[in-house]
C-alpha cells in the first residue's frame, strides 16, 4: 500500500475502504444486471412485449452504464471517490423501488435508466485499488477483489429464479433495494477518501480523454477487456431465451445452470490474484483468452455433433468465466497504468468502452436467436467476440514491446 495512505480499518471512514466494501461496490452492479435474467420471459408476458424488447432491460442498461462510466471517472477525479459513491448508491435505491412498483414497460425502463448509476461502484473500486497500489500489485489486488465479488453474480441467477418462482419477478427488485441500502451503509461508515489530490479544474478532467484516446496502449488494453467481456454479455443476452425455448427449462433451472460461469470467474480471479505478479500481465491476459476460446470451440463442436444438452452448453460457459477471470484484472491494471494520474478517467472511459461492446454483443445475441435455430448462433456470437479479443491482445503485446525498446 502507498505510504501516503493509512492502513484500512473496517468501518472507519477516515481510512481507505476495507476489502469487504471494495467487493460490495461492484458486486451490486453485477447483481442488478443478471438477477432477473431467468425471469425475462415471465416479465415480457406481464408487460405484453416481445422477448427482444424485454431483453433491452439488459442491453439498454449496459449501454447506459457505458455512458455513466465515461462520465463518472472524471467526476471522481475532481470531487473524490467517497461522495460520488454515496450519491449514486442513493439514486440506485430510489430507482430500484420505482422499478418494483412499475405497472408498464415505460416506467420500468425509465427506472432501469437511473439504476445504471450503480455502475459507479465498478469504476470507483478499480480506481481506489490503483490509488493504493502499483501496477503489478494492483493487478493482483483486482484479482482478489473480483474473485470475492464473483460470488455475487454466482448466486444472483439461482436466487433470482427461486425468488421469481416463489414470489414473482418483483421480489428480485426488492432484493436489490435491500442490497442498495446495505451498500450505502457500508460506504458511509467505511469508505475513506483515497484521492487526496483532487483536480480543481473539472473541464480539464474531461479534456484528459483525448490524451487517453491517443494512447495505443490504452486502446490495446481497453479493447482486449471489451471483447473479452462481450463474450459474457452475449451469453447473458441469450441464455434465458435458449434455456426456455431450446432446453425447456424453468426460471429456477436456468438460474442454477448459469452458476457455471461465475464459478469459472471465481477460479480465474484466484489465479490472477495468486500469479499475476509472478507471471506478468501479458501472459495472464493471453492465457485467459485461450481458455475462453477453447471453451467456445468445444461448445460448437459438441453441439453440432449432436450433444445439444443444457449441461454441455452451460458447463462450457464456465470457460468464459475462467478466461475472463484471468484476462480482465490484468487488462484493467494495464489500462489504469497508462496514465496513473488519470486513473479515474481511464477506469471510466475503459469501462465505458467495455460495457458498450457488451451491449452490442448482448443485442446481437438476442436478435440472432429464434425458436427454430437453436443455440449455435449464440455460440458463434461468443466465438466472434473472443477472436476479436485475441487480436486486441496481440496488438497490445506489440505496442508494449515497442515501448520497452524505445525506453531501453
Amino acid at each position: 500500500m502507498s505510504s501516503e495512505h493509512p492502513k484500512a480499518r473496517f468501518f472507519n471512514r477516515y481510512t481507505p475502504p476495507h476489502i469487504a466494501t471494495l467487493v460490495l461496490m461492484p458486486a451490486l452492479g453485477s447483481i442488478s444486471l443478471n438477477i432477473f435474467v431467468a425471469s425475462i420471459p415471465e416479465m415480457a408476458s406481464e408487460f405484453q412485449v416481445s422477448f427482444q424488447v424485454m431483453q433491452f432491460a439488459i442491453s439498454g442498461y449496459l449501454a447506459l452504464t457505458a455512458l455513466v462510466q465515461i462520465i463518472i471517472g472524471p467526476i471522481t477525479d475532481r470531487y473524490g471517490r467517497r461522495p460520488v459513491m454515496l450519491i449514486t448508491a442513493l439514486i440506485f435505491i430510489v430507482a430500484t423501488m420505482m422499478a418494483t412498483i412499475s405497472s408498464d414497460i415505460y416506467i420500468f425502463m425509465i427506472a432501469r435508466v437511473f439504476q445504471a448509476a450503480i455502475v459507479s461502484g465498478l469504476v470507483i473500486s478499480r480506481t481506489v485499488v490503483r490509488d493504493l497500489f502499483t501496477r503489478e500489485k494492483a493487478a493482483s489486488m483486482l484479482g482478489y477483489v473480483t474473485m470475492a465479488m464473483s460470488v455475487a453474480p454466482m448466486l444472483a441467477p439461482p436466487i433470482g429464479g427461486l425468488l421469481a418462482e416463489s414470489f414473482g419477478w418483483r421480489s428480485n427488485f426488492y432484493f436489490l433495494a435491500i442490497g442498495g441500502i446495505l451498500l450505502l451503509v457500508f460506504c458511509y461508515f467505511d469508505q475513506g477518501e483515497t484521492n487526496p489530490n483532487k483536480n480543481s479544474n473539472f473541464k480539464k478532467q474531461f479534456l484528459a480523454y483525448p490524451e487517453l484516446l491517443k494512447s495505443k496502449r490504452f486502446w490495446g488494453y481497453s479493447l482486449t477487456a471489451a471483447f473479452s467481456t462481450s463474450v459474457y454479455f452475449a451469453f447473458l443476452g441469450g441464455a434465458a431465451f435458449v434455456g426456455k425455448h431450446t432446453y425447456d427449462l424453468s426460471p429456477s433451472e436456468i438460474g442454477l445452470y448459469m452458476i457455471f460461469t461465475p464459478i469459472g470467474y471465481f477460479s480465474g480471479n484466484f489465479i490472477s490474484g495468486r500469479y499475476s505478479v509472478k507471471i506478468g500481465l501479458q501472459r495472464m491476459i493471453f492465457g485467459g483468452i485461450i481458455f475462453t476460446l477453447l471453451g467456445m470451440i468445444m461448445a460448437y463442436v459438441l453441439i453440432t455433433a449432436g450433444w445439444n444438452d443444457p449441461i454441455v452448453f452451460f458447463a462450457l460457459s464456465g470457460f468464459i468465466g475462467f478466461g475472463n477471470g484471468m484476462t480482465l484484472p490484468n487488462a484493467n491494471a494495464g489500462m489504469l497504468d497508462v496514465k496513473p494520474n488519470l486513473a479515474g478517467s481511464a477506469a471510466g472511459l475503459g469501462g465505458g468502452v467495455a460495457t458498450l461492446g457488451g451491449a452490442v454483443f448482448a443485442t446481437l445475441a438476442a436478435l440472432t436467436l429464434t425458436t427454430d435455430n437453436g443455440v449455435i448462433p449464440l455460440v458463434l456470437c461468443m466465438l466472434l467476440a473472443i477472436i476479436l479479443s485475441a487480436f486486441a491482445a496481440i496488438f497490445t503485446i506489440i505496442v508494449e514491446e515497442k515501448n520497452r525498446k524505445a525506453q531501453s
